[in-house]
């Protein structure tokens, strides 16, 4: 009995790998599809994403801004009151300076007094007044250094807010208004006025006794 080979199964292996590379082909475009679709989705969800992000970065960006404007304002405010509490110290140390020195001022006065009215005589009293003398130029030193100055106006402009009149004398020599002498010292501290100069001020001269009678020569003889 003859064995006849069957034909059927070439075909189909045949034929199943002919269709093998348009089923492969089929499955590979359907992935890049999905991988398509998939990255549109995820763009689509990134752009939805950042969407609903944008009014929280809004939010956040003002919160920073406005924090940003409290720190700037809180420094600003803190280096006016540091300025401050400054210039407050050394007004306050500047006036107990003033105080102070004021106090001290009479005893200037004294030792110029005494100065312009004792005139020593013998050898024992002007060592007394050489050793008196130099007590105050020490002291007068130390005013210098601590920024005290006179104010010495005389032959100046009488100025009100510098100096008080407590006298007035005519002159022909000086015109009305020029500080003649100055009877108590003025200081000053730096800048500020630590005492007011007493000073004699300068008036117009009075009318002569000539004058008067050619005056009274011509009503007469009028």
């Amino acid at each position: 009995m003859n064995e006849t080979t069957p034909t059927t199964d070439s075909n189909f292996d045949a034929n199943t790998a002919a269709n093998s590379p348009s089923q492969d082909a089929t499955v590979d475009l359907s992935s890049d599809n999905v991988a398509t679709e998939e990255t549109t989705a995820a763009t689509n969800g990134d752009a939805q994403a950042s969407s609903e992000l944008e009014p929280q970065i809004a939010a956040l960006k003002a919160q920073v801004d406005e924090r940003t404007n409290q720190y700037l304002r809180i420094v600003a405010d803190f280096d006016n009151f540091r300025k401050r509490s400054q210039k407050e110290k050394e007004d306050l140390e500047q006036q107990i300076k003033g105080n102070t020195i004021t106090e001290l001022l009479p005893v200037v006065d004294n030792f110029e007094r005494a100065r312009s009215h004792l005139k020593p005589q013998t050898d024992g009293e002007m060592a007394i007044h050489k050793s008196y003398q130099s007590v105050y130029k020490q002291l007068v030193d130390c005013l210098k250094r601590l920024g005290v100055a006179p104010m010495r106006p005389e032959g100046k402009e009488f100025d009100p807010s510098l100096h008080e009149a407590v006298m007035r004398q005519p002159s022909d020599e000086y015109p009305e208004g020029t500080v003649l002498e100055e009877l108590v010292r003025g200081y000053f501290l730096g800048d500020r006025i630590l005492r007011h100069a007493m000073v004699k001020v300068a008036t117009a001269p009075e009318p002569t006794a000539t004058s008067e009678e050619n005056s009274t020569t011509a009503t007469e003889e009028s």
